[in-house]
């Protein structure tokens, strides 16, 4: 099946990337085109950003997590049917793992998905220059995959002439330019730190950008473009088919504190036959009923720790759930919930559900982040000892309660640790797993899950 697809990359991060990625997604959604936006890496926020706001269907793509083959099925299970597909990398183009490989870079996701790429070039402070940094680019690999460049920050006067120059010595044909905009400016630093919900005038914001880029990119030269991407080839990935006592219902923590799950985590734990049940920790008094396991994701807990704090029946009713033997994942944030006690933003401490005994604080850095491998040091919840996930950390808290249930391993250099907390019915850390790294182990909670839903505890009202 044919699946039109772009990528949109950039010499290095700060170069407008993702500005001009949702201005091109907005223009697009306004044509009436039925639209794809794919992330590249582990970040969640652009993918939430996409689909909330923009209203593209979105998730991430990541060839650490997910390897090759599953890389290019994972794409064309999401593209299937759209008019366009619109990647965005990460960080500079030929940025990968370790800072020293391509792995999981955008030029990785480029290759393995046989993608053309469009380079963002940021032109301010330049003329000539533009077109040395493109030939770079462009001839750093043999086959580079980029096809086409955008200049951002370009003068209107200035750009037919540096488009006329950058084609004559690159090769690489020129789609139009970005002038400087301040009315309509989305800057990626927002993305992080509030949800896209609450980003003031957003909708405003995003039409004016896509009306600029109708003016200044050649919108229909980029569709043609995508249109060249060649069909994918690659094998269904083959899912275990358990069997279960009763059919696996597992309560997902999804509000304004828990929303960062990968799409496609969700997607695998229903394929495999689970039923997901919304709640959320700050609205709801209690734990849906007749739920058999529990997932909690991250997110921002500490921007609601009060609120979170407040829901003492909630707080009790997951504490008596989890300390009665029922399931439960949680990553990060949902981690975080779990403490006996957490500080939120401003070092003040709150009291938390209390299933671990431990505190969490805030540090004035990101704690042991990137990529990792954890594998189990014991039996687990997820299965026998020396199961496995390729995992992502991203947080500026910490806990004095870790876990050593599992050992995270870089995957360049020789940097590991201990982490995740394990019993027979909990699996709780700050690595956010990917489960199609191991469909196994995910089954595997889920029969846990259902073997637990026979003997069902009441929880309180």
């Amino acid at each position: 099946m044919s699946n039109p697809r772009i990528l949109i990359g950039a010499a290095s991060s700060g170069s407008g990337k993702t500005m001009i990625t949702c201005g091109i997604l907005q223009a697009l959604v306004n044509r009436g085109l039925k639209t794809a936006s794919f992330k590249c890496g582990p970040d969640y926020i652009d993918p939430m950003f996409h689909a909330k706001v923009i209203g593209t269907r979105s998730k991430n793509l990541d060839t650490f997590f997910a390897g090759e083959n599953d890389t290019r099925y994972l794409f064309a299970k999401e593209a299937r049917g759209m008019d366009i597909s619109v990647m965005e990398g990460v960080m500079g183009y030929y940025d990968g793992v370790g800072g020293t490989t391509f792995q999981a870079g955008a030029y990785d996701l480029a290759r393995v998905t046989e993608t053309p790429a469009v380079l963002i070039v940021n032109t301010k402070g330049m003329s000539m220059s533009v077109a040395a940094i493109v030939k770079g680019f462009a001839e750093f690999v043999p086959d580079s995959r980029i096809k086409g460049v955008i200049l951002n920050q370009m003068s209107g006067m200035l750009y037919p002439k540096i488009k006329e120059e950058v084609e004559k010595h690159t090769g690489v044909s020129v789609y139009g330019y970005v002038p400087v905009i301040k009315d309509f400016v989305i800057e990626s630093r927002h993305l992080g730190l509030v949800l896209p919900d609450e980003v003031e005038e957003l909708e405003r914001k995003l039409n004016g950008l896509a009306a600029v880029l109708e003016e200044t990119l050649d919108l229909d030269g980029l569709l043609e473009l995508a249109g060249t991407a060649p069909d994918l080839t690659y094998t269904v990935p083959k899912l275990p088919k358990p069997s279960y006592p009763e059919k696996p219902r597992i309560g997902v923590a999804m509000d304004e504190a828990f929303c960062f799950y990968y799409k496609d985590n969700l997607e695998l734990l229903t394929e495999l036959g689970a039923e997901l049940v919304e709640f959320s920790p700050i609205h709801d008094s209690k734990l849906p009923d007749g739920i058999n396991g529990l997932l909690f994701g991250g997110g921002y807990p500490e921007l609601f720790a009060g609120k979170l704090a407040e829901n003492h029946s909630m707080l009790a009713s997951v504490k008596q759930a989890v300390k009665g033997g029922m399931p439960c994942l949680a990553e990060c944030g949902g981690f975080m919930y779990l403490h006996r006690r957490m500080e939120d933003m401003e070092h003040t401490m709150h009291e938390m559900a209390g299933v671990i005994d431990g505190e969490v604080f805030r540090t004035p850095k990101l704690s042991r982040f990137g990529y990792v491998t954890v594998t189990a040091k014991e039996d687990c919840l997820c299965g026998a000892e020396k199961t496995s996930f390729r995992a992502h950390e991203f947080h500026y808290f910490d806990s004095t309660a870790c876990g050593t249930g599992f050992h995270a391993q870089k995957p360049v250099g020789k940097r590991g640790w201990d982490c995740i907390q394990c019993s027979k019915n909990l699996m709780a850390g700050f690595p956010h797993l990917y489960y199609y790294s191991n469909p196994q182990a995910a089954a595997e909670f889920l029969m846990r899950s259902a073997e637990f839903g026979k003997n069902k505890i009441t929880v309180q009202k």
